[in-house]
């Protein structure tokens, strides 16, 4: 069989996922302290986790409807309303699927036709760009940087804008950089939607991950809501990572037609996953500020820990995730996290896994105990006095 002229021309052009490239190098080395995975450390909360349970044992094992649980999309749609100030119709607005990752895919897909461009701000999550390509679309890459607290800004949105531009994608609060976007920043992006034809994609998985500031959706801000497809999902602020559930909001004209994308290749989401969401939504509130106080605490504790290691840090103000800027040791990204885990046994993303704009940087995750970063922390220290040795540190002497 001649397979190179069976596959798919556009899956062969796909590159393997940077952060997948790096976990393989992982698995070859043991006695690792890895800080690389986007995974609470938390358990499920026991309720939650009793609501699935008890959905098997009573026997609720059958196909649900294609969009969802009916009461699983009205609870939806109450959290939503009230966390969010949001309005959906839960049967006709809200879709419930198989994680936030399919939500992302199949959004795509509903308004992506051959050659129509989709802007994305980097670093970002790495799945954005590749589902664009799948769907026949061109990625447009723009950068944020630093200076301006890794946000998308309206000057850099407007440039990027062609006849072309089908949507723009909003991945705030951001993967890897922790950056939110305020609202000052949304009215300045909407002013420069407003008149358009183009749709937003909000990736809203971290929203309930905000430290300082709450969370504020580009769909509540004037004339947004109709232009925008939002996705989420349960797996970060209730711990369910395993349990697959995701969900897409968006009014109904576009709903109508991504549910057939999610019926024909999914059918439904996982039954008792969903009676597990429906106890999280009624009943988890007490559960997400928990475990947001402790990420708040472990962030404080991380940023503090490399910036008196020798190690510029930006400040997240999302998700957990830190994106420190490493670019002043004289090694690219990769160098810097190779050298870390194999000399000193630390894993963390190098910054190019999230775009090219990410070189100079890293992705730590500080969904870990305190024990585990700070045993991290001390092996990193290790690692800069190391490179401090070699003279790599800008005005420094060698020692």
């Amino acid at each position: 069989m001649n397979y190179e002229s069976i596959i798919s021309s556009r899956v062969d052009e796909l590159k393997p996922s940077g952060i997948r490239k790096f976990f393989d190098l992982l698995n070859e080395i043991e006695g690792v302290i890895s800080l690389t995975v986007g995974q609470p450390d938390f358990v499920t909360p026991w309720h939650i986790r009793e609501a699935g349970v008890r959905s098997i044992e009573q026997g609720k094992t059958y196909y649900t409807s294609n969009a969802g649980l009916s009461e699983l999309r009205d609870e939806l749609a109450s959290y939503l309303y009230r966390r969010f100030s949001l309005s959906y119709i839960p049967q006709k607005e809200i879709i419930v699927t198989i994680g936030g990752s399919e939500a992302i895919d199949i959004a795509f897909r509903s308004i992506i036709n051959t050659g129509d461009e989709v802007i994305i701000p980097t670093p970002a999550f790495v799945c954005y760009e590749p589902l664009v390509s799948l769907a026949g679309g061109v990625p447009v890459i723009v950068p944020t940087y630093e200076q301006d607290r890794f946000k998308l800004t309206a000057d850099a949105l407007r440039a990027a804008i062609t006849e072309k531009t089908k949507a723009v994608v909003l991945p705030f609060p951001n993967n890897p950089t922790g950056a939110i976007m305020e609202e000052e920043d949304l009215l300045a992006i909407a002013d420069v939607l407003r008149g358009t034809n183009i749709m937003i994609i909000s990736d809203e998985i971290y929203a309930e991950l905000t430290y300082g500031h709450a969370h504020i959706s580009i769909a509540s801000i004037p004339d947004m809501w109709e232009r925008t497809i939002l996705v989420s999902g349960f797996s970060k602020a209730y711990a369910m990572t395993g349990w697959r559930l995701g969900y897409l909001c968006a009014p109904q004209p576009l709903t109508e037609q991504i549910y057939k994308i999610h019926q024909y290749g999914i059918m439904c989401a996982p039954t008792a996953s969903q009676f597990a969401a429906v106890e999280a939504l009624r009943n988890g509130d007490e559960d997400v500020a928990y475990m947001t106080a402790e990420y708040n605490r472990r962030r404080s504790l991380i940023v503090g820990g490399l910036r008196a290691i020798g190690i510029e840090c930006f400040e997240p103000e999302g998700a957990f995730y830190v994106f420190p800027n490493i670019g002043k040791f004289g090694l690219s990204s990769e160098e810097f996290c190779e050298r870390l885990l194999h000399e000193h046994k630390v894993a963390i993303v190098p910054g190019t896994a999230f775009g090219e704009c990410g070189e100079g940087y890293a992705r730590i995750s500080y969904a870990y105990s305190v024990k585990h970063i700070l045993e991290a922390l001390e092996h990193i220290s290790d690692f800069i006095d190391v490179l401090r040795k070699e003279g790599r540190i800008p005005g420094e002497k060698q020692l």
